[in-house]
């Protein structure tokens, strides 16, 4: 699911991106098809569908959901992989906070808190790119040439997913 969301911008379908929500010229690009506005209704319809076939599914088998294919959980996931490589196990972590600072504490906290962010950007230059055509993307960030909502909805998506999977973790399932 993960590998599929990351994946399908940067995937072509008649000599173009395979998923791109082209809002400027009111056109929206799914995998060789071409809606326009006038297609929302029946979008709507579909997606009103998705929805309460989810809420169903969720109501009979809601861990497999949660448990499996949730988004928040497939993040944080990933994060707390990541936390335990740079950091160790839990009992090691407890250890590392309670230490004095030192150089191998600070790389420890900069390789964890820096591939956190990495997943983060890496989420939220993807969440972008269904909007703006991603292989113009990266090059513009690169070079600071940009659009400055592209920019700004990076950043945004970058900081959610690292506050949302790196530090609320269960507590967005929880509350939300």
């Amino acid at each position: 699911l993960l590998l599929g969301y990351l994946l399908l911008p940067w995937a072509n379908w008649d000599n173009r991106q395979a998923i791109l929500f082209d809002l400027p010229a009111r056109k929206f690009h799914i995998l060789g098809l071409t809606f326009w506005p006038q297609d929302f209704p029946m979008l709507a319809f579909m997606l009103i569908i998705a929805a309460f076939g989810l809420f169903a599914v969720t109501t009979f088998a809601g861990r497999i959901w949660c448990g499996y294919t949730c988004p928040q959980t497939v993040w944080t996931s990933i994060f707390m992989w990541l936390e335990q490589k740079t950091e160790g196990s839990r009992n090691q972590r407890i250890k590392l906070d309670k230490a004095p600072w030192s150089l191998e504490k600070l790389t420890k906290k900069v390789l964890k808190h820096g591939s956190w962010l990495f997943v983060g950007f890496m989420t939220g230059f993807t969440f972008v790119g269904y909007f703006t055509p991603i292989r113009e993307l990266l090059p513009d960030l690169v070079t600071l040439s940009a659009n400055q909502w592209a920019v700004l909805w990076t950043i945004f998506f970058t900081l959610a997913t690292y506050i949302n999977a790196g530090w609320m973790r269960e507590q967005v399932c929880k509350y939300m």
